[in-house]
């Protein structure tokens, strides 16, 4: 061997033995699968004028990365452990970033889903792994400053998502939202070559599976992947298809509920399941994962109804709807740091109920919603919300941990970020079904003032009607404008009423999270004394 290929090697043994560098690579990667989540809602409008679709054919760009995301996690624990870590996050960073580039060049809507689908299938994979190698980088003991620095990408990014995609849209293209993952990409796959490294533990796991010839849990994994897959199906377009009024809601939903019947006893049965459930059972781990799927139903919830009804109701861009979150991004941002250093003296049972209860708080604060509120509101709104994400985030991904065998990191990981996903879903899910129902009882609880006997609809009719007069309308025209008018206003006031309805319930989520979360057992907060495995 040459002097320069030694030297070569020792630099870079040297640089993939500092475990931050790996940290800020994958968290890297991980910010710009998670953007994807979020980018494309704000840009579906230009989807749809740019490809000559309906904005419920182009809503499929966010339905079909969700799908095949979801789809994927649930394999990734076992191809990671039978191919090698870094291989397989090697192919899916780089199936990504060639997927992204293909959406951004997509001539069609049926191109542009394909491509949207292999995306799907490879974030899906990125960012279990990130947290596995993160997780054998770092001692117990310092976990939590780790997954701080991932935690910004995974919390901050949808948030950045609606802006960036705004901005995107409103002033170049749809397509740069796909476009602009080609560059980061390439750098994070350079990046991830150059310093991450396969744990000798993984090699000697990796040996061993081969020996003992382990398969893939084809039959599980199929099982599991239809049952997400069309539960995914499901809550992303129960709205639109009127749920069960709709033949394809009702077979999606017998699949799915047939397929997790059907999983559970072969998942429990198997000596290799492609998912052990029983961590899903235990007290910690369950725990952390149901606590999980809440904060990932409001983190995405929020991050997709507030822009919404900034655009709705008080007639904001696309740009500055999503410049409402930003500065809660920021807060987000420098919180995960604080909270990092807070996990190491403090039990994360008690962070993760201060911070739901702070996130209760912000709920709570976003149902004084009416027509007065400017754009401040917004900001300190999400300002709070940024408050108790990390407190929740941070120390739930470090509980999620304890007490698992080193060969069960994949698995948790996996599970953790299906649960997070799978909240997101649940939680606009839920939130849209609120909206429109509550939309249209309180539209019809208002209309019931609309008569001439009521003192205070006849008084603002007559204002109105005077007030088109003034303007040069007929007697006549003055007061059909005013009716217009008061019926638009019956309207508006409905949708602010639904909204604050949907606040409501995702303040009780939170409050019913506190309690979970106080379940949780100690841990050992000085485990480890040194970096593990990079």
């Amino acid at each position: 061997m040459s002097v320069a290929s030694t030297a070569n090697g020792g630099a870079r043994a040297s640089a993939a033995s500092n475990p931050w560098l790996i940290a800020l690579v994958v968290s890297l990667a991980t910010f710009m699968e998670v953007l994807d989540t979020t980018i494309a809602n704000v840009a579906l409008r230009y989807i749809s004028g740019g490809l000559a679709v309906s904005a419920d054919q182009a809503s499929w760009v966010v339905t079909t990365y969700l799908v095949s995301n979801a789809i994927i996690l649930v394999a990734s624990s076992f191809i990671a452990k039978r191919y090698g870590r870094r291989r397989f996050y090697l192919l899916c960073l780089a199936t990504f970033t060639v997927a992204s580039i293909c959406c951004g060049l997509a001539w069609n809507l049926e191109s542009l889903l394909i491509f949207r689908m292999i995306q799907g299938f490879a974030g899906g994979g990125m960012v279990p792994i990130s947290q596995s190698i993160l997780a054998d980088s770092f001692p117990p003991n310092k976990r939590s400053q780790a997954f701080a620095l991932f935690g910004v990408a995974v919390v901050v990014a949808p948030v950045v998502g609606p802006t960036l995609g705004g901005y995107l849209s409103d002033n170049f293209s749809w397509h740069w939202c796909f476009l602009i993952n080609g560059p980061v990409g390439v750098l994070a796959f350079v990046l991830v070559y150059m310093l991450v490294q396969e744990p000798d533990s993984l090699r000697k796991e990796r040996a061993e599976m081969r020996r003992k010839n382990v398969r893939f849990d084809i039959v599980g994994f199929l099982l599991v992947a239809t049952f997400l897959g069309a539960l995914e199906l499901v809550l992303d377009r129960g709205q639109t298809e009127d749920w069960f009024g709709s033949n394809f809601i009702v077979v999606t939903s017998t699949i799915s509920a047939l397929a997790l019947a059907i999983s559970i006893p072969w998942l429990m049965t198997k000596s290799n399941p492609v998912i052990d459930v029983r961590l899903i059972a235990s007290r910690q781990f369950g725990s952390c994962f149901v606590v999980m799927l809440a904060t990932g139903a409001i983190l995405i919830a929020t991050t997709q109804f507030i822009p919404q009804v900034l655009q709705e109701n008080y007639g904001y861009t696309a740009t500055w709807a999503g410049l409402a979150l930003s500065p809660g991004g920021l807060v987000t941002m420098m919180m995960m740091f604080i909270t990092g250093r807070l996990s190491s003296r403090f039990q994360p049972k008690y962070l993760i109920a201060i911070g739901m209860a702070i996130i209760a708080v912000a709920m709570w604060d976003m149902t004084r919603l009416n027509a007065d509120l400017n754009f401040g509101f917004f900001v300190w709104s999400r300002f709070y919300l940024g408050l108790g994400l990390p407190l929740i985030f941070i120390p739930i991904t470090a509980a999620s941990y304890d007490g698992l065998r080193p060969d069960q990191t994949d698995q948790a990981s996996a599970l953790i970020n299906a649960a997070r996903n799978t909240g997101g879903s649940i939680g606009v899910s839920i939130a849209s079904n609120v909206l429109a129902h509550r939309e249209q009882w309180h539209q019809s609880r208002l209309v019931e003032h609309i008569v001439p006997s009521d003192p205070s609809y006849t008084s603002a009719l007559q204002q109105a009607t005077q007030v088109f007069m003034e303007r040069g309308s007929n007697a006549a025209d003055a007061q059909t404008r005013a009716m217009a008018w008061i019926g638009n206003q019956v309207q508006t006031q409905a949708s602010y009423l639904a909204y604050i309805d949907v606040f409501q319930v995702l303040m009780v989520i939170s409050l019913l999270m506190v309690p979970l979360a106080l379940i949780l057992r100690k841990i050992d907060l000085n485990a480890g004394d040194g970096p593990g495995a990079a």
